[in-house]
């Protein structure tokens, strides 16, 4: 196994409007992957305007002012490429994976939105976008049992007015609330040069890359005046724990527990990176051992636990299970907290630290062996800590955690006292 987590080439340029340009040059295959990242998620989004991020994940393919509507998904496809975007709390994310002799349609689309969406926006596509937005929070979070886990963690774990307080799908009231030219105000403050990463992987040389990009963005101009995201590094303890209890169409008991820990990027948050996958990475793990083998109180599929990836406050550690059928979520709860409590007080062997050091090595070599998946991380370590070649340090950073690290960061999060829990329980059982 290499050394280093990212043993491709790495080069970069800024231009003169402060677009970042990534390239890493791979000839493996005559494809080409184009991400863009946008340093604007939900945590950026000012009081009022919640959802904004992620509605314009989808008002971004809605036309520009050179491109139709769904022009620009008929071109992708039509050349033979795929695409997509996501947003999550920290950013907005654009990509694209092409034959590598359609790279400059792919730009010139990307260029064309960036600084051409505002003129094209209508009150029409933002209605019509509403609407889209709003089925898929029923769909994906209010009509699915348990859907609706995270719209309720956050705020448990996060007081009012933090950044990660709200969620990205956003609050319904504030989409319906804004007028245009208040959408058009965001677009403009946010999706400029200056506050983006494009990140191009794949059989191109950087010196053509970065003609390209500064053949089609270069004009754009930079906005000077980008508000800062608020701080959200800090987060009161109080102490006391937090808990809900939700009543709700579901099929049977089910328990959340979780933690804030450290951010993303910090070797505390590599520890708790490897402490998730001891407590729950598949049937090796303490949960799945303990709760769906042992004492039988868990449905095997439903045993987990995860590190939520968020780089700017306090990540949480989140720890779930389903109960099986006659079995009490007081009964499973207390399975989950003994399971905890013993991590936290009696450490972990170094047998599941092997364990942890392997799964995490073959998921990190799975998200590298792809253009796009190695697009999205150099995108990611470029705007979150301001330089792509840091990727190269995750991986290494995983394998260097000790089992100590482990158990101090577990005695130090894993505390009753600043626990959220979180409890489904059927309606017929309430």
């Amino acid at each position: 196994m290499p050394e280093t987590g990212y043993p491709w080439p790495i080069e970069t340029t800024r231009l003169d409007n402060g677009l970042r340009v990534v390239v890493s040059e791979d000839s493996t295959a005559p494809v080409v992957a184009v991400n863009l990242w946008y340093d604007v998620g939900s945590r950026h989004e000012p009081e009022g305007q919640t959802g904004f991020a992620h509605l314009f994940e989808h008002l971004m393919f809605e036309g520009s002012v050179n491109v139709a509507k769904t022009e620009h998904m008929k071109l992708i496809q039509g050349s033979g490429g795929s695409l997509n975007a996501t947003t999550n709390p920290d950013r907005t994310n654009y990509f694209e994976t092409v034959p590598v002799e359609h790279l400059e349609l792919v730009l010139w689309l990307e260029a064309d939105r960036m600084g051409g969406l505002v003129p094209a926006l209508t009150q029409e596509t933002l209605d019509n976008q509403r609407e889209v937005v709003k089925n898929e929070r029923r769909q994906r979070y209010e009509n699915v049992p348990y859907g609706d886990s995270w719209l309720r963690l956050l705020p448990l774990l996060y007081p009012p007015k933090h950044p990660y307080h709200h969620p990205t799908i956003g609050s319904m009231a504030d989409l319906n609330a804004a007028d245009l030219a208040t959408f058009q105000a965001f677009h403009s403050t946010y999706y400029a040069p200056n506050n983006a990463v494009l990140t191009v992987v794949g059989d191109v040389p950087a010196s053509e890359v970065f003609a390209l990009a500064d053949k089609y963005f270069g004009a754009l101009p930079a906005r000077p005046d980008i508000p800062p995201a608020p701080d959200g590094r800090t987060v009161p303890a109080t102490g006391v724990p937090v808990r809900e209890t939700v009543r709700s169409e579901v099929p049977a008991p089910r328990t959340y527990l979780a933690h804030r820990t450290h951010p993303f990027g910090s070797p505390g948050y590599d520890a708790v990176t490897l402490l998730s996958v001891i407590l729950g990475g598949g049937r090796g793990s303490r949960l799945y051992q303990r709760l769906a083998d042992g004492a039988r109180i868990a449905q095997p599929e439903s045993v987990g636990a995860y590190g939520v990836d968020l780089a700017h406050a306090p990540a949480p550690l989140i720890v779930t299970a389903t109960a099986r059928p006659g079995v009490a979520a007081e009964r499973l709860e207390q399975g989950l907290v003994d399971v905890l409590d013993e991590l936290a007080t009696g450490g972990v062997s170094e047998e599941e630290m092997d364990r942890a050091r392997a799964m995490l090595t073959t998921s990190w070599w799975r998200q590298v062996s792809t253009v796009d998946g190695r697009a999205d991380l150099l995108s990611r370590y470029a705007t979150q800590f301001g330089d792509p070649a840091v990727a190269a340090e995750r991986l290494p950073a995983w394998l260097a955690v000790s089992a100590a690290g482990v158990a101090e960061v577990a005695a130090g999060t894993l505390r009753a006292e600043d626990r959220v829990t979180l409890t489904y329980l059927p309606e017929e059982s309430a």
